[in-house]
């Protein structure tokens, strides 16, 4: 058994959705989104229904997608709502095409008029997206704009990344509710105790919730499975970029000799860092898609359909079996 610290880790697929997932008691949920929502005006968030997280396409042929969440508000609104752990090439293209579901499965055979309420796309994101890395914001709401006018031309689709790791504030420093819930989601399972500072606030029912003690043994053993799997990713994803680097430098040194030591370090010390990220990028890319292909294999899918859904091949998923 590894060693485990007093509250669950919110980066780990157990943790978010214990504290976010719970049909029964969705207030940490809405809290969360309001306020990432605060720039679509006083509306509020008052009730959610959770909707089944496998989302379909119409034909059989053709790729589904399983997401951490997918739920519906009072007035129809449908949110996506996604934990990203590591960077992956094609993000938000990914992001994109499961909007499209929701968006689908809104059309009504016979008299539809192709009135559609929102999509919302929220993806919480445990990396900064490269696009986004020279600005302060952590928060980015995207519409269909106007490329000349920048007026907002469709409001129905949005997507939505709060990039985690930008918040680098002390609990003193914090200035606002949203900032409070990047801060849990950084450093709650490092924490003993609940901040003063929120202690009549909402937020504090996160730690009686997270607290590993409390849960049953079987969600206990759960959670020690599920924090492997996210370590292992995520020592996966360092190793990589830390491989990637050392075989820039010594790429940019040994071309270096024809141009100068220094300038060969300089040259290297630069590919590593592209190659590290790069090929950061494509292991953590694939780590997600076997982490995907054991969980659906513990759901007893068939194993051509995780091929289809995941893009790996049959040999590797009976591999995991």
């Amino acid at each position: 058994m590894c060693y485990t610290s007093k509250y669950i880790n919110l980066f780990t697929d157990f943790g978010f959705k214990k504290i976010f997932g719970d049909e029964t008691n969705t207030d940490l949920l809405k809290s969360l989104l309001n306020d990432i929502l605060q720039f679509e005006g006083e509306r509020k968030i008052q009730t959610i229904i959770f909707k089944n997280g496998e989302l379909l396409p119409d034909a059989p042929e053709d790729r589904k997608a399983i997401i951490d969440m997918m739920c519906e508000d009072e007035k129809g609104n449908q949110f996506i709502v996604e934990l990203q752990k590591v960077s992956q090439e094609h993000f938000q293209s990914r992001a994109l095409y499961y909007t499209s579901f929701p968006i689908q499965q809104q059309g009504i055979k016979g008299g539809w008029n192709f009135e559609l309420k929102p999509v919302y796309f929220i993806g919480l994101l445990n990396f900064e997206i490269d696009r986004f890395k020279d600005k302060k914001e952590y928060l980015h709401h995207g519409k269909i704009t106007d490329i000349y006018t920048q007026e907002v031309m469709y409001d129905k689709l949005n997507m939505i990344y709060l990039e985690i790791p930008k918040l680098k504030k002390t609990k003193e420093e914090l200035t606002s509710h949203l900032e409070w819930w990047m801060y849990i989601f950084q450093n709650l399972h490092t924490m003993t105790d609940i901040p003063s500072e929120i202690k009549n606030d909402i937020i504090k029912n996160t730690f009686k919730k997270a607290e590993f003690a409390s849960m049953p043994k079987g969600e206990q053993e759960k959670y020690h499975k599920n924090l492997k799997v996210y370590r292992d990713l995520m020592n996966s994803f360092d190793f990589a970029i830390k491989e990637g680097m050392e075989m820039g430098l010594e790429m940019g040194i040994k071309k270096g000799k024809e141009m100068g030591i220094e300038k060969g370090r300089e040259m290297g010390i630069k590919k590593g860092e592209e190659m590290g990220i790069e090929k950061g990028r494509e292991e953590g890319k694939r780590e997600e898609k076997r982490e995907i292909a054991k969980a659906l294999i513990i759901q007893g899918v068939e194993t051509q359909t995780i091929a289809s859904a995941t893009g790996l091949e049959v040999d590797e998923i009976d591999g995991l079996r």
